[in-house]
């Protein structure tokens, strides 16, 4: 009998979940997967046990280690199989005995057909025994599903909020758009949203933000072709805000890769003069493609921004933002893979190329310019503490509060959790007297 197709997506999600817990990102992993047999709804599937299974990954593995006797050593594939096969029973809409009769089946497709019976019987038991195992659960980290070292340094960061962070993180971000108000208003679009049944609602923390009820494919938004809206999260959007843009100003965007707030910016602001700086020349062709489509432009410049000899011209500029590589865990509702890719010891090394940047981009502020330092990243260490850090080394520099009706306020920046409309960011504004 052939393999039906329901297998094959069972596989692929298989393969691609086992290339993420060997150290690929999950775009990357998700590239590599054989669709050519599958139709469009079943790649969406695929995708979907990808994602749900590195979300509940933690947890889904303590689960199995209760239902094996011993490890599957040296098979890290039929591993992932037997995790989508728990993810289907745990948390989708499949029907128990297609769930574990379409895992079973895969798992010839994988290559090992000695081993159905074994998946065979641990899915039954566990569906037998499901209350039981399930209660058996019971350290944080792997209820929420979160390595222990990054559940240990949330918890420590947010004391009073540290399960809702996890389990924000946890969640599947909405569908946030970015309206361009050059070319239409926000509440205009949104009546274009709903004569096309799209439910949609906008946010009040943000002037140009939308949220879809249901995520679209980008061809089925009204007017995206054409550049009335883009896809950028909320948090995201706070920075054109918090710039205090002005017309005619000399703008710095100095990690502009793939270029959603520097286009952002640009259609806030009317004449500008904006470079777009970003150390990846391959990233930067994103930058180019996001401003084509919007009908924008600025100046676009492949360079390290932690060395402005490089590629700095001498003249000061009025604004810079400093959008700054950080570990991303802010963004784990988008990227389930960051929980398992990210190690303890890339914390102080990020924290220390961000305090770099820091300092190698403020001789290039004017006086009375505004810098402003964002990560997607929910640990102090690359937020509040690199700001500390820096204002010590630079005791001319001057933080400035940010009053706003969104996230919270620390003794230096603003913080967001994720959750609902909001990824898990930080932005602190600094003023050179």
């Amino acid at each position: 009998m052939l393999p039906s197709g329901s297998a094959k997506v069972r596989v692929e999600a298989a393969r691609a979940i086992a290339r993420v817990m060997a150290g690929s990102n999950l775009d990357q992993a998700l590239a590599r997967a054989d669709v050519r047999e599958l139709a469009p709804q079943q790649v969406s599937m695929l995708r979907a046990l990808a994602y749900g299974v590195l979300r509940e990954h933690g947890l889904l593995s303590s689960l199995l280690s209760r239902l094996l006797d011993h490890p599957l050593q040296g098979e890290e594939e039929l591993h992932a199989l037997l995790l989508v096969g728990l993810y289907q029973l745990r948390s989708m809409r499949v029907a128990s005995h297609a769930a574990v009769n379409e895992t079973v089946e895969a798992v010839a497709l994988l290559g090992k057909a000695r081993m159905r019976a074994l998946v065979n019987a641990l899915l039954r038991r566990y569906l037998r025994e499901r209350p039981a195992l399930e209660a058996l659960i019971a350290p944080s980290a792997a209820r929420h599903s979160y390595p222990e070292w990054l559940a240990d340094e949330i918890r420590e960061d947010w004391p009073q909020a540290w399960e809702a962070v996890l389990n924000g993180g946890n969640a599947q971000g909405p569908l946030t758009l970015r309206v361009n108000r050059r070319k239409v208003a926000r509440d205009v679009y949104l009546r274009r949203l709903d004569a096309a049944s799209i439910a949609a609602n906008s946010v009040p923390e943000a002037a140009d933000a939308i949220i879809l009820d249901h995520a679209l494919p980008v061809e089925k938004i009204p007017d995206f072709a054409d550049g009335a809206v883009s896809v950028q999260d909320v948090s995201a959007q706070l920075a054109a805000d918090l710039l205090d843009l002005r017309p005619g100003q000399r703008v710095l965007d100095a990690c502009a890769a793939p270029g959603g707030k520097t286009a952002h910016l640009l259609e806030r602001c009317d004449d500008l003069d904006l470079t777009a700086l970003d150390v990846d020349g391959e990233r930067l062709q994103r930058v180019r493609e996001t401003l084509q489509r919007l009908q924008l432009h600025a100046r676009i410049v492949a360079g390290n921004a932690a060395e402005p000899r490089a590629w700095w011209d001498g003249k000061p500029y009025d604004r810079i933002l400093l959008d700054a590589p950080c570990s991303g865990t802010g963004v784990i509702r988008r990227h389930p893979d960051i929980k398992w890719l990210r190690r303890f010891s890339d914390i102080p090394r990020m924290a220390a190329t961000q305090l770099a940047l820091l300092n190698a981009l403020w001789p290039l502020l004017a006086p009375g310019g505004v810098l402003l330092y964002a990560t997607c990243s929910i640990l102090k260490a690359e937020g509040e503490d690199v700001i500390k850090a820096f204002l010590r080394a630079q005791p001319g520099a001057k933080h400035v509060a940010i009053a706003a009706d969104w996230g919270e306020a620390r003794p230096v920046g603003r913080r967001i959790a994720p959750g609902g409309a909001f990824d898990g960011f930080y932005y602190a504004r600094l003023i050179k007297p």
